[in-house]
């Protein structure tokens, strides 16, 4: 199969998904046109669908064509460029030569979620800010999505794990990985690696990251390999989560599951960076009481960030509430008990894969899940007076966690009263 070159590069935003500098992600979006319209293959029948859904139904024509048009009341940000996709038409193309490529690594700026990047101008429009919250939008983009899913869990998605200065097995990338601490064999073809997705949910080697005071039921630990991003503490039943300050609402971050054991509590946020660990851990002992997942949106962003050049990286407190996601609620020992992990599905290919069962026990650390390529942000939620005090390295760092360190999964994140 022939793959065009993605000059993706490394990059110093949010969670390292799309560049810090908007230059690089107008030169990638640029190229990408460019090689999406050599690369003129046939629309996927997922595409050719959602071109017919666009077409026939009046709304999604409205949308998707002002969308486009609304465009230029955009002005990118200095320095950025003025790449722009033309119309819904070249964006069906883009997104169809996205299903049979992979994201590559490189030094400079890395672009992770090219459909997302595709989609920033037109999601942030009026009509685009409509569009992607709409049911059958996403409803749509889930089968799209799935379909690039299958790619990547194939193995033609590991042409890209290679040694060449693009490859994830090149040595600048498995120093970037710190690849000493997972499980993989140089000796055999891909490292061992079955797709994509397999090296993407790569896993830790036994040790490489031991539980914070593992018999100590008042000792809560890092769920994920995670840089905060937000603490919010006595949270309402009800708020206005699309303000610029995006303040937790549990009735429908939760869905309205449990929502009364958690008013007046604690919510901590922290983003997953693109080349970092993606799998879930239990942050407490106890029983898994429910498992709950959300259809949600997957390219919505909050109206009051304005132009995210990484969207929706800005708005992670918002689409706390509204992307798809996976609520895995447990019974912990006390003084916790009932606790929440919500793994939220952000961008494209936002699988939260849970690995438990409603149920069953679980000992802080254990896996609970995992997210395939996309998902990047995950909340606990403590009940009302349960959190005595996090660590330091909990404490988020800049706005919106800007300067923020990876706190490492099952490491000390909390200490309860």
């Amino acid at each position: 199969m022939n793959h065009s070159r993605h000059h993706l590069r490394h990059t110093s935003r949010l969670g390292r998904w799309l560049p810090s500098d908007p230059k690089h992600l107008n030169e990638w979006l640029r190229d990408f046109i460019e090689a999406s319209e050599k690369n003129r293959t046939p629309l996927h029948p997922v595409i050719e669908e959602f071109r017919s859904m666009i077409e026939n139904d009046p709304e999604m024509y409205m949308y998707f064509t002002q969308m486009f048009e609304e465009q230029p009341a955009f002005a990118p940000p200095p320095g950025s460029g003025d790449t722009k996709i033309r119309d819904y038409h070249q964006m069906l193309a883009i997104i169809n030569h996205v299903l049979t490529s992979a994201p590559e690594f490189n030094t400079t700026a890395m672009v992770g979620c090219p459909i997302n990047a595709i989609l920033d101008f037109p999601m942030i429009t009026p009509a685009g800010l409509a569009a992607f919250l709409s049911p059958k939008v996403n409803a749509m983009l889930k089968k799209v999505l799935k379909v690039w899913t299958d790619y990547l869990d194939s193995p033609d998605s590991r042409y890209v794990l290679n040694t060449s200065e693009n490859g994830w097995l090149s040595p600048a990338a498995l120093k970037a990985l710190h690849m000493a601490d997972f499980v993989h064999d140089p000796k055999v073809p891909y490292f061992g690696f079955k797709s994509w997705n397999d090296f993407f949910i790569r896993q830790l080697k036994p040790g490489a990251r031991p539980v914070a005071e593992p018999d100590d039921d008042k000792v809560i630990i890092s769920a994920c390999e995670a840089a905060p991003f937000a603490i919010s503490t006595n949270v309402k039943e009800r708020d206005a989560f699309w303000l610029k300050s995006q303040p937790y609402s549990l009735r429908h971050m939760l869905d309205g599951q449990f929502v009364h054991e958690f008013v007046g509590g604690t919510v901590y946020q922290a983003f997953l960076s693109a080349d970092n660990y993606h799998r879930w851990h239990s942050p407490v002992s106890g029983t898994v009481r429910k498992i709950h997942h959300v259809e949600g949106t997957y390219f919505s962003e909050a109206p009051s960030e304005g132009f995210d050049p990484a969207g929706p990286c800005n708005s992670q407190g918002y689409i706390a509430h509204t992307a798809a996601r996976a609520l895995v609620f447990i019974e912990a020992d006390q003084p916790i008990g009932l606790m929440c992990l919500i793994a939220v599905g952000m961008a494209e290919v936002s699988s939260c894969v849970v690995t438990v069962e409603q149920g069953s026990g679980v000992r802080k650390g254990d896996q609970l899940g995992y997210f395939q390529f996309g998902g990047s942000t995950h909340c606990l939620l403590f009940r009302k007076g349960v959190i005595s005090q996090f660590a330091a390295k909990a404490i988020p760092q800049g706005r919106n966690g800007t300067n923020s360190p990876i706190v490492k999964v099952n490491s000390l994140l909390a200490v309860t009263n």
